[in-house]
């Protein structure tokens, strides 16, 4: 960022180089009891920083090369809701591990007719003594076959409308009767999945806040996904920034096509952009504060900017770089089972990695809240323009489906 920050001899700046040099290649672990890794959150998790001090720190981390976990769904959506209405016994046993990667996470909220009308959901989770017994199917999982835990939200309450009657869950994904189903991609990959859920039965220690008050969780988790999905690299947090691409281009030498040289400044005024955004979300968030439509601000803004950014180092290599695309293996984000890095193979230009990120650059507009219902929320929310008719105003969610089936 182009921006003043604090001095070098700044006495945060000195605490972090401090830190780097007893632990030159730190683990996830380490990073994460230091509380660098999401340095805004209180303590003993974080550090409570300011906007000015996460700045500073990820400043020193970027310059000492040290990168943290890549956990995206944990550290980003699932941690902050878990720390919002979790239990004391889930904050100690969920939040270190998920902070450090030890622990991948998911998120099981879309179904097949529960996108983005997601309060249509129908995956029902019925409680049986010191268990709720969930039966259902969810889709488009990230990651699902590498997940640990997903968080889950299901229909408690049919017979209230359908906000009311959801409650969120922190599910194991190894529990009996989990099925998990690939989605092929058109890179040949499998990032995505369908999960299906037959009579699996989840602790009841394991719903997250109220009965019946997923719903408003979620809310929380979609603020915060939104806010995730557009942090960090330009695809969901992995990949390349629009820095990293610039600064790859310069080794390669002088641009002289003026069209290529105004698409690589819009690319970088896009990304100035996001990061004056950036702060505007952690200020927020330093005063307890919940992401509202600025978060779908910043996600509309930073999916098309990742869409940009791979489709400007896609045409700046030209045809060698869909020649050396990837291997056809899946991109999912967190997971580190593929570079997406800036590195560069020997004597190459970019990264063939790049390639698989330009084919999946094209799900940034549509996961995590299509661009669509992004523009909705802004201008229900922000611009004040009239809501959707809901036509299921005032019946149950089991009115609803006897009526006609899934509304919006």
């Amino acid at each position: 960022m182009d921006f003043q920050l604090p001095a070098e001899d700044d006495p945060r700046r000195l605490a972090v180089r401090e830190w780097l040099a007893a632990h030159p290649s730190p683990t996830g672990r380490q990073l994460a009891e230091a509380g660098y890794v999401v340095p805004h959150w209180p303590a003993p998790w974080g550090l409570g920083a300011d906007a000015i001090h996460q700045l500073i720190i990820d400043d020193e981390l970027h310059r000492a090369k040290v990168r943290r976990p890549t956990n995206p769904i944990g550290i980003g959506w699932a941690g902050p809701t878990i720390l919002y209405a979790g239990t004391a016994e889930q904050h100690q046993r969920y939040l270190l591990p998920l902070l450090s990667g030890e622990e991948f996470w998911c998120q099981l909220f879309s179904e097949p007719g529960a996108g983005s009308d997601l309060a249509n959901l129908g995956t029902r989770a019925v409680r049986d003594g010191d268990e709720f017994v969930v039966n259902g199917q969810k889709i488009w999982t990230s990651g699902a076959q590498y997940a640990k835990y997903g968080i889950l939200i299901a229909r408690t309450d049919p017979d209230v409308a359908k906000h009311k009657g959801v409650s969120y869950f922190i599910c194991p994904m190894d529990l009996p009767g989990i099925e998990i189903r690939p989605i092929t991609e058109m890179t040949g990959g499998h990032t995505f999945n369908e999960v299906f859920f037959t009579d699996v039965r989840i602790p009841a220690a394991n719903l997250v806040g109220d009965l019946h008050d997923g719903w408003r969780l979620a809310k929380v988790t979609l603020g915060n996904e939104r806010v995730s999905l557009s942090t960090g690299g330009v695809l969901w947090g992995n990949g390349p920034t629009a820095t990293e691409l610039i600064d790859s281009i310069r080794e390669m030498g002088p641009v002289t096509d003026p069209h290529m040289r105004q698409r690589i400044a819009s690319v970088y005024i896009e990304h100035q952009l996001l990061d004056l955004i950036r702060l505007r979300t952690l200020t927020a968030a330093l005063k307890g504060q919940q992401p509202g439509p600025e978060a779908s601000i910043r996600k509309l803004l930073a999916d098309e900017h990742g869409q940009h950014v791979m489709a400007l180092a896609r045409d700046y290599i030209g045809a060698n770089g869909m020649l050396a695309g990837g291997d056809g293996g899946a991109f999912v984000p967190g997971t580190d089972t593929k570079s997406l890095g800036p590195e560069k193979p020997e004597g190459g230009l970019l990264h063939p990695g790049w390639y698989d990120g330009f084919m999946f650059s094209q799900a940034l507009t549509i996961g995590g809240g299509t661009f669509a219902v992004q523009r909705n929320i802004i201008g229900e929310r922000v611009l004040g323009l009239p809501h959707d008719i809901d036509v299921a105003k005032g019946l149950t969610w089991a009115e609803a489906q006897r009526l006609g089936g899934r509304t919006s």
